[in-house]
């Protein structure tokens, strides 16, 4: 295997080596200064990935495939970052946390624990993925959003604001939890449904079909809210309750609003 960088040190007290291209390959012209790694076992001399800038990656960590660090991010402990993956800005990857396929992590966003982000997931801003939680598929989480446990966010979903997923919770298709939503337990969000302001839904609640659950609206137990219904205020849908409008005419589904008290 031919090497595709040198490591030299800036200065004789650096604890990380920068490195210096010794061939042209993807985005880096031979002689081209890179970031930062602690050891060759940080950055693969095969494919095309690189660490630029200010960024490092250091420990165990390793950046391979076509994957490329920039700015002033890290990535360390035992990460993972592989395939196509972007790791910008002052964004984090650490413990065991996986970023692979087409992910992009920027900002000041942080993926770490046992995480996973693939597919062409995006998490910005100052976001956070965690403990055992997965973000895929087309999948967005940002601003300052947090998905932890062993939450999936999937699909083309969106979680934003402050909203928080987690647990077992599941967020995909086109949904969105956003404002200072809560979804959690075992909870699923799906089909173009909308969980805002600060709502929350929890336990085996589902909510989908274009729903929309908000104000400080709660729903759980078994429940499930769907058909463009809309339940808020200080409504609660609890136990093996549904909320549809299945026999009502297509003229009025625009007007239909729940509120349960």
């Amino acid at each position: 295997m031919e090497k595709k960088y040198e490591m030299f040190k800036e200065k004789e007290t650096d604890v990380l080596y920068r490195i210096r291209a010794l061939r042209d390959f993807g985005y880096v012209k031979k002689g081209d200064i890179g970031g930062y790694i602690k050891k060759e076992e940080n950055l693969s001399h095969e494919g095309d990935c690189w660490v630029f800038g200010n960024a490092c990656v250091y420990d165990n960590a390793l950046v391979y495939g076509n994957a490329r660090v920039y700015g002033n991010a890290l990535v360390y402990d035992n990460a993972r970052v592989y395939g196509k993956a972007l790791i910008k800005g002052d964004a984090l990857v650490y413990d065991n946390a996986l970023v692979y396929d087409n992910a992009l992590i920027k900002e000041y966003a942080c993926v770490y624990d046992n995480a996973r982000v693939y597919g062409k997931a995006l998490i910005k801003g100052y976001a956070l993925v965690y403990d055992n939680a997965c973000v895929y598929d087309n999948a967005r989480v940002y601003d300052n959003a947090r998905v932890y446990g062993k939450a999936l966010i999937k699909g083309d979903a969106l979680v934003y604001d402050n909203a928080l997923v987690y647990d077992n919770a599941l967020v995909y298709d086109s949904a969105c939890v956003y404002d200072n939503a809560l979804v959690y337990d075992n909870a699923r969000v799906y089909d173009n449904a909308l969980v805002y302001d600060n709502a929350r839904v929890y336990g085996k609640a589902l909510i989908k079909d274009y729903a929309h659950v908000y104000g400080k609206a709660q729903v759980y137990g078994n429940a499930y809210v769907y058909n463009n219904v809309c339940v808020y205020g200080n409504a609660v849908i609890c136990q093996t309750m549904g909320v549809c409008y299945s026999l009502v005419k297509d003229d009025l589904r625009k007007n239909i609003k729940m509120s349960l008290r």
